[in-house]
């Protein structure tokens, strides 16, 4: 690969990022895998949802698909390094489609919810080992142009987001216009193709670093990646970075709808921060990665800023601009990513990019409760959205008194340090 193009100090384009061998289709065949998940949780919801009449029995639906997540990126993470990651895509998205042929027998003979929910839960567990392997899978794809996977983490964020943003919506709508039968059979059509372009387009790679064997060297290789993120001086600042900006992230959207009451503008507040973000992602692009790392802290904490002013109740645009902004300072969150998996050693990626994908999700989760509970006591969503930011900004703050800015520094030239290319296995 051409270095010059990749070189530090030079902002690369996403000309440059879909011209690089493999990564278009392992990028589309991602895409596809997280359209199949949201097609199966929104097809389960309507199928409960015209079963039981239930907001609760619905909304459980879409809150199974939490833990299994949570559980799947912690749990499973050793497998990740101990089987070439080729091989963990490929059983992942084929055993994800044995799962949605389950969930299509149960919905066309109207199983119980029990079941639906068992086979759901498993759908969304094996998700877990998928999404590490596909991290570590462009971790390597870049491993000798790291700007480059500077360039491709944000176009995963943005895709991400995306999809968050229309999603469900879209996938709603399809389960509406086909029914669910004939939705979770395009759902089997996404893992199925994302298996086969991965089995056909990646390369086998060797398994790097030594394995505990059985399942105590399991635990004990789980054990040490924990331990390992626990006491590294600049992953584990970027983790704990993460997850105290989810409340200053979650609060906004959390309490979205509260706040909209009955106008019918719940949606729009809630997908505008989404939309600040994806603007941001694409302005944070255009700097080189050593200016993008130091902004990491200034932006995170500008991001909670603006939502204090949301205890004023202002009206509806003004909040709209202000859920906007704070939405677009969320771009920290890109160099973070990006320099957390650089720094991760190759022989650790399965297991640390699994345990800090479950951190998040919980620090996600968590988030979205804790403004919630505080809406609901305050009895002033808008209220609400000021305290967890304001609190969110304290945590950050006290994380930026402390953060080891020349550690980080070393860490970031480090990372982005160009790398003599080796032959894949």
């Amino acid at each position: 690969m051409n270095q010059r193009r990749g070189a530090p100090g030079r902002v690369v384009s996403y000309a440059d990022l879909l011209r690089v061998p493999r990564y278009l289709p392992v990028f589309l065949a991602n895409a596809l895998s997280m359209w199949g998940d949201y097609v199966a949780r929104v097809t389960i919801a309507a199928v409960v949802f015209e079963q039981t009449r239930s907001p609760l029995a619905t909304a459980t639906t879409l809150a199974i698909s939490f833990v299994p997540t949570f559980l799947g990126r912690s749990l499973l993470g050793p497998v990740v390094d101990r089987f070439r990651y080729k091989h963990v895509l490929v059983a992942s998205h084929a055993a994800r489609a044995v799962s949605v042929l389950a969930l299509l027998w149960l919905v066309t003979t109207a199983a119980p919810l029990g079941w639906l929910f068992a086979s759901l839960f498993v759908l969304e567990l094996i998700g877990g080992a998928a999404s590490a392997s596909n991290l570590v899978l462009v971790t390597d794809l870049f491993e000798h142009d790291r700007p480059l996977y500077a360039r491709a983490v944000a176009l995963s964020a943005m895709s991400e987001q995306v999809n968050q943003a229309l999603g469900l919506a879209l996938g709603g709508g399809l389960v509406a216009l086909v029914g669910p039968q004939v939705g979770l059979l395009i759902d089997l059509g996404t893992f199925l193709v994302a298996a086969v372009v991965i089995l056909v387009v990646v390369q086998l790679r060797p398994v790097r670093g030594d394995r505990g064997k059985g399942v105590r060297g399991f635990i004990r290789d789980l054990g040490d990646a924990a331990g390992d993120l626990a006491r590294h001086p600049v992953l584990a600042r970027l983790i704990a970075l993460s997850a105290v900006a989810s409340l200053g992230i979650a609060a906004p959207e959390a309490l979205a709808i509260p706040i909209a009451g009955d106008n019918g503008w719940g949606g729009v507040l809630m997908a505008t921060p989404i939309v600040g973000a994806v603007v941001g992602i694409v302005v944070i692009g255009r700097l080189d990665v050593h200016r993008q790392n130091s902004s990491i802290v200034p932006l995170a904490l500008a991001m909670p800023v603006p939502l204090l002013a949301t205890a004023l109740k202002p009206p509806l645009p003004v909040l709209v601009a202000i859920f906007f902004a704070s939405g677009l300072l969320q771009a920290f969150m890109i160099p973070l990513q990006a320099t957390f998996a650089l720094a991760t050693a190759p022989e650790m990626r399965g297991r640390i990019f699994s345990l800090a994908g479950s951190i998040s999700v919980l620090a996600a989760g968590a988030s979205y409760l804790a403004a919630g509970w505080v809406g609901q006591y305050t009895k002033n969503p808008h209220l609400g959205v000021t305290i967890c930011s304001a609190v969110c900004l304290g945590l950050i703050g006290a994380l930026g008194l402390r953060w080891p800015h020349q550690r980080v520094s070393a860490t970031v030239e480090q990372a982005y340090a160009p790398s003599r290319p080796s032959r894949a296995a």
